[in-house]
């Protein structure tokens, strides 16, 4: 299986290690990290491969910042390295991001130009080498406000969710992480939260979950087809966060599913740690 997996919320385990992740069983491990100065607004989060390296999208100062884990996985091995990289120049209001397989690339989307955005990275997972590909790809068609962005395994399949349209949106790259090839695929599904923020798939494609502002809520569904989003359907399971926070804004899960990771927009601003298995 790809490694794209294991960074992405699409995640799974080496070796296809079956994925953990039941809502119906979450609970808080009461374990945080507290963003300093260096953040003022968190939404989208993801992985590194090995959960060594964590980079979160601010808003407030439209960068891309990168957290090392000594301990992979664990927020309360967490410290910021110094390291940033500001998409300013193309996104005015920066929301979320994701990475190719193996770290070469990635792609940030934002709500002030509602449009997608390839970088490479020279060094992989190095927000100090990244650099804009001059390709973009706007989703304006579909989401005005959109949040959360998101890849199938190979990086043939992406997905938009948005605070305007409340629906995943699909498109296909016919060439692996390329966006200058990507097309609308004319497929959506409205989600249960009128505010939707963030969404990730477990790693064989069958579970979908939504991250929800209004209800303070990560929402799991089950696709008949995997990382169809047209066949989705709801589980009738979700877990709260409102214990944690009141303003939800990224989701993203380790690599086997059994860790799910939540950032706050508080002041101050945390990362919050659950287990789901």
């Amino acid at each position: 299986m790809s490694n794209t997996a294991m960074m992405m919320g699409l995640s799974s385990g080496a070796g296809g290690t079956p994925w953990l992740a039941d809502l119906s069983v979450a609970s808080y491990d009461s374990v945080s990290f507290t963003f300093g100065s260096e953040l003022a607004y968190p939404n989208g989060v993801k992985f590194n491969n090995d959960g060594t390296k964590m980079y979160v999208a601010d808003y407030g100062f439209d960068i891309i910042l990168q957290y090392s884990l000594s301990s992979a996985y664990d927020m309360s091995s967490a410290s910021y390295d110094s390291v940033s990289f500001n998409v300013s120049s193309q996104e005015a209001d920066v929301r979320n991001l994701v990475f190719n397989s193996d770290g070469t690339k990635m792609y940030i989307v934002g709500s002030s130009s509602d449009t997608v955005y390839q970088y490479s990275l020279s060094t992989a997972y190095d927000m100090s080498s990244a650099s804009y590909d001059s390709v973009s790809f706007s989703v304006s068609g579909q989401e005005t406000n959109p949040y959360g962005i998101n890849m199938n395994n190979d990086g043939t399949k992406m997905y938009i969710i948005g605070a305007s349209s409340d629906k995943v949106n699909q498109y296909s790259l016919s060439t692996a992480y390329d966006l200058s090839t990507a097309s609308y695929d004319s497929v959506s599904f409205s989600v249960a939260d009128t505010n939707p923020k963030d969404v990730a798939f477990s790693n064989d494609g069958t579970k979908m979950y939504v991250l929800g502002d209004t209800n303070d809520t990560v929402y799991q569904y089950t696709l008949s087809t995997e990382f169809d989003v047209g066949t989705a359907s709801y589980d009738s399971v979700s877990f709260s966060t409102a214990s944690q926070t009141i303003r939800p804004r990224g989701l993203v899960f380790n690599a086997d599913g059994s860790k799910m990771y939540i950032t706050s927009e508080t002041s101050p601003a945390v990362i919050y740690q659950y287990s789901t298995a």
